[in-house]
């Protein structure tokens, strides 16, 4: 029998067929094959007590997607989530998530919450920033279910990963969408208004028979060190096509004077502010990258 794992709590899975949820263990031969079942795993399981929904997981089918940091496999569409206000909109933490989903090659989707707070309404320009280079971008206020049906509808047909940074509202657009709490709501500190993270676990919730959604845990655990500085450009959209401008071939795009990408900004073809959120993680990862030398 077949299944998705939709649920990992201390190596008891629970795995979705369709029509039943089995709680599973993982077959000791995998410790020694050095691989571990994760959240949004295709799996082929051993049912050994089908009246308590008991099972042993046998086979992990090959992953097309595979996220170290969560772990979380076979994803197709990771919807990023910023709020317009408290907490500010953390671009940077955004930059980062777009790069990835380019390096992982899956779609992205950008949800500006919260717009109801910003009364200067400065989330358009982040809106048309990203919408220029080809993202879509939707505006939501969860707490007034406001833009749910069109979220719903962007989300079809797709295994979604809500990723961003804590208190952005993940956990009540999730609950919106299902019309009731099935997730922890995070309260925002009003003391310092940084999200406070209740997401523990990596859970994947069912919308319909094609469509999943992973409430994963909040920006501490995201990483993109599997990126290469070098390669970094790459994955900027709208780099691409300036990088074959560059005078030299492995041209960073920091120092140099004849850089396609440099060029691109000075003509305003590329955000002077995403240009420099690019020279920050390229920063980021080249200082990792030296330090795992050593």
């Amino acid at each position: 029998m077949q299944g998705t794992i939709v649920e990992n709590i201390s190596n008891l899975y629970k795995i979705d067929t369709s029509n039943k949820i089995y709680e599973a263990t993982a077959r000791g031969k995998f410790k020694k094959e050095e691989i571990s079942p994760v959240v949004g795993d295709i799996v082929e399981i051993e049912v050994i007590d089908e009246e308590n929904r008991k099972a042993v997981i046998d086979k992990i089918e090959k992953r097309k997607v595979y996220i170290k940091r969560p772990k979380l496999a076979n994803i197709t569409q990771i919807a990023l989530v910023i709020s317009s206000k408290n907490p500010k909109p953390d671009l940077l933490m955004l930059d980062k998530q777009l790069a990835f989903a380019e390096f992982l090659r899956i779609k992205s989707l950008i949800i500006l919450n919260k717009t109801d707070l910003d009364q200067k309404e400065e989330f358009r320009e982040i809106k048309n920033t990203y919408k220029k280079i080809g993202y879509k971008v939707l505006e939501t206020e969860a707490k007034n279910q406001k833009g749910i049906n069109e979220l719903e509808q962007e989300l079809k047909n797709n295994i979604n990963s809500f990723s961003g940074n804590s208190g952005v509202g993940k956990s009540t657009l999730i609950n919106g969408l299902f019309k009731k709490d099935i997730t922890l709501e995070g309260e925002i500190s009003k003391r310092n208004k940084r999200g406070k993270n209740t997401t523990t676990s990596i859970k994947l919730y069912k919308i319909d028979e094609q469509t999943y959604i992973a409430d994963t845990p909040g920006f501490s655990t995201f990483s993109i060190e599997e990126i290469e500085s070098k390669e970094l450009a790459k994955y900027f959209v709208e780099f691409r096509n300036k990088i074959e401008q560059c005078e030299f071939v492995g041209c960073t795009h920091i120092k140099e004077e004849n850089c396609g990408i440099k060029k691109a900004v000075q003509k305003g073809e590329i955000s002077v502010a995403r240009y420099e959120r690019f020279c920050k993680i390229y920063q980021e990862l080249k200082q990792r990258e030296e330090k795992n030398k050593w």
